[in-house]
């Protein structure tokens, strides 16, 4: 090796992290870039491996990293089959995000505007493939548009959909709407399926420019509204893993069904402490126990959370799949969870009156609510009972003399608890940390399996016990690792952004209100905001606008806060069973108390997986619950509701109907004989004749008109509309904030801030006019 080459190596910016994970390092793909860009010209794989002194026994794994760099975008083969750097090329990689009407978009996977593909572009293409994209300028909207260069990955092999006409071809169109091709399948590749039904095919040949996507059918479900294919269709949809590898089983089921006293060793023994466990009626998982006790003047609250990191190992197949899964996902009347049930059911489940290894936040409050002192140990424990939240809140209020006498010996204890409870609550106000009123509701479910009726969940006081503990043990297990310098996954939690912020202050506007702060509002101004608008007629509404201009929360390995709660850092600890962030924080305490460091390839990689499968969760079940709501209302067609206008859409209003909880579409074309703009920072539909408002909190008498089971959708028309009293929508803004803003902005683009701007008070580019007939 000669000395020019020998120093390339030894001077890679990235030597020490591939010495972590390879006894031979590589050179990094930092270095790879870096001396693609100093030859300044595509480079063959021969000639890369010639710069880079590969040797032949580094030949296998230096073209398997070459091969990861072309996958992710890094770099991409041109006609003469060289490696050229995709920055130069000005080329963008992302994810495809496909629309129902054809068209889609270029998510980049470095951030930044998503990139819009016309219907022809995503003729070549399905919803999640990975791309190379090459922008080509901006369409009709002002938004940057694509061209699709290369395709790096087809994410979609298998697909769920329904058949939509036999005889002689059968074609087959996706349940996720997203993908918008049908698929082609050869009459002997069908298995004899029927229109109308629910099928699973693997996709034969991809779609391209010159012919449509095939595929041939491997499993059959049923029929649309056979009882559970709501749930059947979205794990296939969503692609949830949804059953356990027989390895994974056989790994859950290996262990001793009582926990050992072998297993006891280097733990602290609270068997005797009347640990309890709280939870809904319907629980079977119970990952927390709670105890409370007073200590002079302090208390003492311990939260035992059951050791998940006890059994499931880092890298084996029990692991990976927990981390395929992410967390469990919680449907109506079935659940997938992310560990097999002889686990998340058994072993690491703090059923009652049997010994559970588990690990520990014992904490000691102060009477003002803050943890002065805490420390985290693996332990062992009895849960002395297993309670519901109904029958905690029954005691509290002492409401119920069985349940006083059936659990006397607790009561003292629930006690403690609800004072430990009370003084949290108390730091919780000082923080500024708000609770939304939410409303959450339940399915009743008759015995064909399809909803008899929809109920609110009441949160009681139970509830908030429960939800302050965890908090207190969330926020210590971040302390603790950001004290230790140890790498971590928070869960993050951002302010709102510039845009959202906005809209929320030019919406407050209306009605004499401003939420303070300025460019950068804390969690304290939107409490003393919610504060004043606290018993006024338009309180839920103002809330709903308040929290739709917050961000979603992440889970990052930089700790950025939590916006909402009020911390400075936050991680989750409390629930291993069925969230795989939480597991990785035992991993981190454990490792931290041992004085090691867990070894992790990339924080990165597990905050945004985590965070997606935690979205993949949520895309799920909301699927599943607008089908059964759907298939509630099918049978009452024509029937009159009255609801709330629970959302503002360019196409229309979503009204949700009083008493059973039910969203459905109020098309502008229902709205009146005249053209209808769209203001989205004010929540808005406005008449451009008539003058007409609709907006976000607007009472309406709707009738029934359509309920679309394919496609989840209910429509209704409008019978009548009651305006909430409000002020005239006009274009007022806060002072000074906007001012300063728009002078601001003005100064740096004064192309950009002509009449009629975003901040003239007349957002163009946030308007769309709909005729309504």
């Amino acid at each position: 090796m000669s000395k020019k080459n020998k120093s390339i190596r030894q001077d890679d910016p990235q030597k020490e992290r591939e010495a972590m994970f390879y006894e031979k390092p590589l050179p990094s793909r930092e270095l790879i870039l870096k001396i693609m860009a100093d030859q300044g010209v595509p480079l063959s794989i021969l000639r890369l491996t010639e710069l880079l002194e590969i040797a032949d026994d580094e030949s296998e794994a230096f073209n398997k990293r070459i091969r990861a760099m072309e996958r992710q975008g890094q770099i991409m083969r041109n006609r003469k089959d060289d490696f050229c750097i995709s920055e130069k090329l000005n080329l963008i990689a992302g994810r495809i995000q496909g629309h129902a009407d054809g068209f889609g978009f270029l998510i980049p996977d470095q951030g930044g505007d998503d990139i819009f593909l016309s219907s022809r572009e995503m003729m070549q293409v399905l919803h999640n493939d990975r791309v190379m994209v090459q922008t080509v300028g901006q369409d009709r909207k002002g938004r940057p548009e694509g061209k699709v260069i290369e395709i790096l990955e087809r994410k979609n092999e298998t697909l769920v959909g329904r058949v939509v006409q036999g005889q002689g071809v059968t074609i087959v169109a996706a349940e996720d709407k997203r993908i918008n091709q049908d698929f082609l399948i050869p009459y002997h590749l069908d298995m004899g399926a029927k229109p109308g039904q629910i099928v699973v095919i693997e996709i034969t040949a991809q779609p391209s420019f010159k012919s449509r996507p095939m595929g041939k059918v491997v499993q059959i479900l049923g029929n649309y509204a056979d009882s559970g294919m709501e749930i059947e269709i979205a794990l296939r949809k969503h692609q949830l893993p949804y059953s356990f590898s027989e390895d994974t089983i056989r790994i859950a089921e290996s262990f001793s069904k009582k926990v050992s006293e072998n297993d006891f060793k280097g733990r602290i023994d609270l068997r005797d402490l009347p640990l309890i466990t709280i939870d809904g009626e319907t629980a079977r998982d119970f990952d927390d126990a709670v105890y409370a006790e007073s200590i002079d003047k302090n208390w003492r609250l311990i939260v035992a959370i059951a050791d998940v990191s006890f059994y499931v190992q880092p890298d084996n197949t029990l692991d990976k799949e927990a981390f395929d899964r992410g967390n469990s996902v919680y449907f109506p009347r079935r659940v997938i969870p992310m560990l097999p049930e002889a686990l998340s059911n058994g072993l690491c489940s703090l059923n009652p009156h049997v010994d559970r290894l588990c690990m520990v936040c014992d904490m000691i409050i102060d009477d003002h609510g803050k943890v002065i002192s805490y420390k985290f140990y693996p332990s062992v424990m009895e849960s002395k009972a297993r309670m519901t939240y109904t029958d905690v809140s029954a005691l509290l209020k002492e409401t119920s003399p069985e349940l006083t006498e059936k659990y006397k010996s607790i009561i003292p204890h629930i006690k403690n608890l609800e004072s430990v409870y009370r003084i949290l609550t108390k730091q919780r106000h000082i923080r500024g940390a708000i609770e939304f009123d939410s409303s959450e509701t339940i399915m009743i479910f008759n015995d064909q399996g399809k909803i008899d009726r929809i109920e609110p969940v009441i949160r009681n006081e139970a509830h908030r016990l429960i939800e302050e503990c965890m908090l207190a043990a969330n926020v210590c297990a971040a302390n603790f690792l950001i004290e230790h310098e140890h790498p971590a996954l928070y869960r993050t939690h951002e302010g709102p952004t510039e845009e959202r912020l906005e809209n929320l202050q030019i919406f407050l506007a209306e009605f004499g209100f401003m939420l303070t702060g300025g460019s950068k509002p804390s969690i304290k101004d939107y409490a003393a905001l919610i504060e004043k608008i606290k018993g006024r007629p338009d309180e839920h509404l103002l809330q709903t606008v308040l929290l739709r201009s917050m961000q979603q929360a992440v889970y990052s390995p930089d700790n950025n806060g939590h916006f909402g709660l009020a911390y400075e850092a936050y991680a989750h600890f409390t629930s291993p069973i069925r969230r795989y962030p939480d597991l990785l924080i035992h991993r981190a305490i454990k490792a931290t108390l041992q004085k090691k460091t867990m070894p992790a390839s990339n924080w990165h990689v597990f905050g945004q997986h985590c965070s997606m499968t935690e979205r993949r969760a949520d895309d799920a079940t909301r699927d599943v619950s607008s089908w059964l709501k759907c298939y509630y209302m099918q049978d009452k067609i024509g029937e009159i509701y009255e609801g709330t206008v629970a959302g503002v859409t360019s196409f229309g209003l979503f009204v949700s109907i009083d008493g059973i909880y039910i969203e459905g579409l109020l098309h502008v074309t229902e709205l009146g004989n005249d053209y209808f703009t769209y203001d989205k920072a004010r929540h808005a539909m406005v008449g451009e004749r008539s003058h007409v408002v609709y907006r976000l909190g607007d009472r309406l008498k709707v009738k029934l008109v359509r309920v679309d089971l394919e496609l989840s959708k209910i429509d209704f028309s409008l019978e009548s509309h009651q305006e909430v009293q409000k002020p005239p929508l006009k274009d007022r803004k806060p002072k000074n904030f906007f001012k300063e803003k728009a002078a601001h902005k003005k100064k740096a683009h004064p192309a950009k801030h002509k009449s009629g701007s975003k901040l003239s008070g007349q957002p163009r580019s946030k308007k769309k006019k709909t005729r309504a007939k």
